[in-house]
């Protein structure tokens, strides 16, 4: 687990990276197209994500009692859900009214959106599974946080 906790790091930044590019294409579509209820819905995932990474990063290092393993289960849980259905919609919506890279900018970010959408879905797929495992080890009581850095100590050489 040693290797998913040094990867876990830049994961969250690519995570929190993707989110604000999401964030900004789908907010100039929504000011130059129009707001509809799928776009709005990956702005506020875009928004709970950034909120969620920062959770997950400072939380487990600061805050070791609110990072208790089965919060850390849930925020990463819904992140997921909420990336995967947003996704999924703004791909059926600009399905349905033919939306393609050759029809403006506003479907071209449209669609940028919704590919970085569903790269976003699959890194939280990712961390949630890392989550879920931590959860499924530790069972039994221990409320250990879910990526606690902990220094290991050297074992005795002798003289």
């Amino acid at each position: 687990m040693a290797l998913a906790e040094t990867l876990l790091l830049p994961v969250r930044a690519v995570q929190a990276l993707f989110a604000i590019i999401v964030l900004g294409l789908l907010a100039d579509v929504t000011t130059n197209w129009y707001t509809a209820s799928e776009v709005n819905f990956l702005i506020f995932a875009s928004v709970w994500t950034l909120l969620a990474v920062a959770y997950l990063v400072i939380a487990p290092l600061t805050f070791a009692t609110a990072a208790h393993k089965y919060a850390v289960l849930v925020a990463e849980s819904l992140t997921m859900l909420f990336w995967f259905a947003g996704f999924i919609a703004l791909a059926d919506l600009l399905t349905k009214i033919g939306c393609t890279s050759r029809q403006g900018k506003a479907c071209g970010e449209s669609i940028a959106g919704t590919v970085f959408a569903a790269f976003e879905w699959l890194l939280f797929l990712g961390t949630t599974a890392l989550a879920a495992l931590h959860v499924w080890r530790t069972r039994g009581g221990s409320s250990e946080p879910a990526h606690a850095m902990k220094v290991q100590p050297t074992p005795y050489q002798g003289a």
